[in-house]
């Protein structure tokens, strides 16, 4: 016989309800690991960086979220229709009282061993530190050589010289052509940039190729080419297919661009870009040879003033200048001989003067002479009746001498 029970039954929150169901889910170690397979629907990419979408099959349907950071792992980027397999565990969103599919890993059918030794490759080379930011080399603001390692032939080629050409067309581009799918194709791109590095040494390295299949980038998920990446000299832009799509190449790369075009124009500064800078330049010039001018100007000054301390024409100035003095020296020392000389010849003259004959007759005195002109100094030298010639200051006569004649005692 049932008993019967006097106590109410206990009633449950939604929250508690909710929360003892997420226990359960917890508890469950199969819903904390497997791998769900199905069609992708409803696929959000709100700006958090969370994936939210809806996996179905023919009968069901499962809501699932990825939060960014495991977003931001993809190789690729999921769309509605896209036939996946998606690994995670299973548990209900307690405010929504949903069941959800928590994702970590999402991988599109069809492609589960690619996948899977990309997921290898990458958590290897990630272990060896190979996708680390602080490896990553700044790119360079005015590159003067870039380097292009790609197909000859293919369309990324002319994309990336047609946009080069257009942005910075003062850039030379060096060229290491290879295949860029197949077998061989990893070996000869991790060659490629090995020898454009070591012969051409550009200051940035385009790695790039069009779009296509994951078996078509696959030889950029080789880790013959991202260790030839990391060794390069130079830093390395890629640019491999799609937006979408994702390589090994990518991750080790110093910067990714969605595409090769992109990767062209992530390279180089626009022609924009440089009319600031060359202002900036030439602006700096200018102040420079202000300075250089300035410097030389006084310099030449300087030169010069010295260059007529030790020139000739001052010594010739200097000379000039002792040459007028000499002269006036000279001159005025002949005027003292000269005044001395004149006053030497007036006193002379005077001197002669007062000797000179006619000057003494001026005086009362007369000069007697002979008819034939000699001059008589004595009177003894007279005979009586001797005709004689008297000379006085005016003018002569003749006189005869008389008879007698005397002499002063």
């Amino acid at each position: 016989m049932e008993q019967l029970s006097f106590l109410p039954p206990t009633a449950w929150s939604v929250t508690e309800v909710n929360r003892y169901l997420r226990d359960l889910f917890e508890s469950d170690h199969n819903l904390g690991d497997l791998w769900v397979q199905g069609e992708l629907s409803n696929v959000s990419r709100p700006r958090s960086g969370h994936l939210y979408f809806t996996l179905k099959d023919e009968r069901a349907t499962l809501r699932g979220v990825m939060w960014r950071s495991s977003v931001q792992r993809l190789g690729f980027t999921p769309n509605d229709g896209d036939a996946v397999e998606v690994h995670g565990s299973i548990n209900i969103y307690e405010a929504g009282g949903q069941v959800q599919l928590y994702a970590d890993t999402i991988k599109p059918l069809g492609t589960g061993a690619l996948y899977q030794e990309f997921s290898r490759l990458k958590a290897k080379l990630e272990a060896e530190g190979l996708f680390a930011e602080e490896r990553k080399r700044p790119l360079p603001r005015w590159p003067r050589r870039i380097g292009i390692v790609t197909s000859p032939t293919g369309a990324a080629l002319r994309d990336m010289l047609n946009t080069l050409r257009r942005r910075y067309p003062l850039v030379e581009v060096v060229i290491a052509p290879s295949p860029v799918q197949g077998q061989e194709a990893p070996l000869k791109l991790a060659a490629g940039l090995l020898q454009i590095n070591r012969v051409a040494k550009p200051d940035v390295i385009l790695l790039a190729r069009g779009g296509g299949s994951i078996e078509d980038l696959w030889a950029f998920n080789d880790e013959r080419v991202a260790y030839a990446i990391a060794a390069s000299a130079a830093p390395v832009i890629t640019g491999v297919g799609h937006e979408t799509d994702f390589t090994i190449a990518d991750f080790v790369a110093d910067l990714r661009a969605p595409t090769p075009t992109a990767a062209a124009e992530l390279a180089t500064p626009s022609r924009e870009d440089l009319l600031p800078a060359l202002a900036e330049i030439g602006q700096r010039f200018a102040n420079y040879a202000s300075i250089q001018i300035n410097e030389r100007r006084w310099q030449i000054g300087d030169l010069g003033h010295r260059l007529q301390r030790v020139s000739p024409l001052a010594r010739i100035r200097s000379d000039r200048q002792r040459l007028d003095e000499i002269g006036q020296r000279a001159a005025t020392l002949l005027r003292h001989r000269l005044q001395m000389q004149y006053s030497q010849f007036q006193a002379n003259a005077q001197r002669l003067d007062d000797l000179n004959p006619h000057t003494v007759l001026g005086r009362g005195y007369a000069i007697v002479s002979h008819a034939d002109g000699r001059t008589i100094r004595s009177a003894a030298r007279v005979q009586p009746g001797d005709a004689l010639n008297v000379r006085v200051s005016d003018g002569d006569f003749d006189v005869k001498v008389a008879d007698t004649l005397r002499q002063s005692g």
